[in-house]
């Protein structure tokens, strides 16, 4: 009966583990995001970039240093930087988030980029990006798929087809 009891507890464990909650404790607790959502990519293309405002309501400076969704198969941090009178797209280890401040995450500046997507994503669509933290904690953001706005391409202005991944 011992060994019964066991497999029991273990087996109980095992789904306390499933059950966790989708947001790690810590900094991500203080985190709220606003207005996030991905930009519609014309047809055939296999990128995009999806866009927030992250504020951070804690009395400590933390980054973003990751994101994850299984809309695409990489996820990537990226800015644009002037590059001696050109504008380029790079990927960047982190975003800075000030304690008590925000960084926002717009077209020709930081954003989350999708490459290689899973599937063509249809405005109204919802995609789940997963952001995590310089403590390793985490917070899920549901972004809705958009059109771009008038006057903005659909791709940023940017060739993706030449960035090597």
């Amino acid at each position: 009966m011992k060994p019964f009891l066991s497999l029991a507890t273990l087996a109980c464990a095992g789904l306390t583990a499933f059950a966790a909650p989708a947001s790690a404790a810590g900094v991500a607790d203080q985190v709220s995001v606003v207005d996030p959502y991905v930009r519609m990519a014309p047809p055939g293309a296999k990128a995009t970039g999806a866009f927030m405002t992250i504020r951070n309501a804690g009395d400590k400076d933390t980054q973003v240093v990751s994101a994850a969704s299984a809309a695409a198969k990489i996820v990537e941090l990226h800015n644009h930087i002037n590059d001696g009178g050109v504008m380029r797209m790079r990927q960047v280890k982190e975003i800075a988030l000030p304690a008590k401040g925000e960084a926002q995450l717009k077209p020709g500046s930081y954003h989350v980029m999708l490459i290689d997507m899973n599937a063509p994503l249809k405005e109204g669509d919802h995609v789940v990006i997963t952001l995590g933290f310089a403590d390793g904690s985490s917070k899920e953001v549901h972004a809705t798929v958009q059109r771009p706005t008038a006057g903005m391409p659909a791709s940023g202005g940017m060739d993706h087809s030449k960035m090597k991944h």
